[in-house]
């Protein structure tokens, strides 16, 4: 729908559900729009070499998507696509933009870094395509897309691409777009929020039982690549470890992990070396995997907004998916706005345990399954399998996921060289005895100081004790009844 429009030259506002191909519609157009170097008017460009189409996009994991497919559609045209996301080495970036290029695809982040240290020029820039512009208002990047795109010449095409369409994100398309027409893609079959190639099961899971039932949703027939998503990077780390220690092979993709790691995990997936996925939100935005059949929501989602990114990653391109969501009893509320806001019709989800007879039938399990893959089924190479790759990384350098304890340990370490403890009332009171002790070795060190001169105005018949002076300033500090103890010997005499 968007190509006739989009190769006129024409602003497009494009909304469509998640899964429903939208790179083609704005990659194609790209491509065809800009001047490659086997092009006869390549050498009148202004500055032949410099970028002239920019893709914007929320994440690196999607800008590596996005890139690849271009660089697959673009091979017969001899357009140079590079991609600009954080994480990896400067050097190589900074080295493919000097040496030219035509379609730059990145994310705000990084293609502002490099727009300010002028290493990317967009002065020549004729299309800018802000795919996924809804997640980008939901990370804070707008300003920095406003920012890119006021560096871009006034006159230019401008593809702006969202499966929402919040009003920040319409403020900015009347303000950066010019006549825009909106395209929305609709099925008439389809007339729901969700796809309805996704079947959905809601299920009101007790939080320590979830990987039970996980474990046997793993087991299910005809499963194939799977995406488990959580809330946070704690859960997933810990839930990647838990699945891989029941026999599946696991991949986790979050915020934690390096670059260089969490690229391992999706070159993985993809390869189908594992067959799980589990992810947090923003690391899995975006994310086209071919064949994903099932996607379960290990902890509900915030909003209807999150739900329809998080389920769309199957039943996509017209295959069918399965999607599984685990409410627990505080997230029934939340649940009931969501089931509200997209008209799903569940609001009240079943009680679910591993040992529910409906789990297994509901999902097509096999009866008997347990929560442990038997080792004939381990067939994936696992994680281990797929190489990871040196990127030259600028942030995490390590794959691991932190300790449990994360940062409140380092805390608790810098409370301790500060103060001898942590920090709370008992260490304060540990901290002041420490301190009293100090000014009790410094009293004493005071008192063995003065000895001399209080001996220098003591009576001349006194030299015996003078004599024992230094021994007796030792003895100062034992008392009995208010009087020195050392005293006592020469009093006897």
């Amino acid at each position: 729908m968007t190509l006739p429009v989009a190769l006129g030259g024409h602003d497009i506002i494009g909304q469509a559900k998640t899964g429903t191909g939208k790179t083609l519609g704005f990659g194609i157009p790209a491509i065809q729009r800009v001047i490659a170097p086997d092009d006869e008017a390549y050498a009148s460009l202004a500055v032949p070499g410099a970028p002239q189409a920019l893709i914007v996009v929320p994440t690196r994991e999607l800008a590596v998507q996005v890139a690849g497919d271009l660089s697959t559609a673009a091979k017969r045209r001899g357009a140079r696509i590079v991609t600009i996301y954080g994480g990896r080495a400067y050097e190589p970036q900074t080295e493919a933009l000097a040496a030219g290029v035509e379609i730059v695809v990145g994310t705000p982040g990084r293609l502002i870094d490099l727009y300010n240290k002028k290493h990317l020029s967009l002065k020549n820039v004729r299309i800018v395509v802000l795919d996924e512009a809804d997640e980008m208002l939901d990370l804070g990047f707008l300003p920095d897309v406003e920012t890119l795109m006021a560096a871009t010449p006034a006159v230019r095409q401008t593809l702006l691409f969202s499966a929402t369409m919040p009003g920040a994100v319409v403020a900015m398309a009347r303000r950066y777009m010019t006549k825009p027409t909106h395209i929305r893609a609709a099925d008439p079959d389809d007339e729901g929020m969700t796809k309805k190639d996704i079947r959905q099961v809601v299920y009101r899971a007790h939080n320590l039982d979830k990987s039970e039932v996980v474990s046997r949703i793993l087991q299910a027939k005809n499963r194939g690549r799977t995406i488990i998503f959580t809330k946070t990077k704690r859960t997933a780390a810990k839930l990647s470890e838990e699945l891989a220690d029941r026999g599946f092979a696991v991949a986790a993709m979050h915020g934690d992990l390096g670059q260089g790691a969490r690229e391992q995990a999706m070159r993985a997936f993809r390869n189908e070396k594992v067959d799980v996925l589990v992810a947090t939100d923003v690391a899995a935005r975006g994310i086209d995997v071919d064949d994903v059949t099932h996607v379960i929501n290990y902890q509900c989602p915030e909003d209807e907004k999150t739900y329809l990114h998080r389920v769309g990653r199957t039943g996509r391109a017209g295959n069918k998916g399965t999607a599984v969501t685990f409410v627990d009893w505080d997230d029934v509320p939340r649940w009931g706005l969501i089931n509200k806001a997209l008209g799903l019709d569940q609001a009240e989800p079943v009680e679910t345990y591993s040992s529910s007879p409906h789990l297994y039938t509901d999902l097509d399990i096999p009866e008997g399954t347990k929560g442990r893959l038997p080792r004939n089924k381990r067939t994936h190479a696992g994680i281990d399998a797929e190489k990871i790759e040196d990127l030259g990384e600028t942030g995490k350098k390590n794959g691991s996921a932190p300790s449990r304890d994360g940062a409140r340990d380092s805390s608790r370490g810098r409370d301790r060289t500060r103060t001898g403890g942590t920090r709370g009332d008992r260490p304060r009171s540990g901290g002041d005895r420490g301190r009293s002790d100090k000014r009790e070795e410094s009293r004493r060190s005071g008192d063995q100081q003065a000895a001399p001169a209080r001996a220098a105005e003591a009576p001349s018949a006194s030299v015996d004790t003078a004599a024992e002076r230094p021994r007796r300033s030792r003895t100062r500090t034992r008392r009995r009844n208010g009087e020195v103890v050392g005293n006592s010997a020469p009093a006897a005499e």
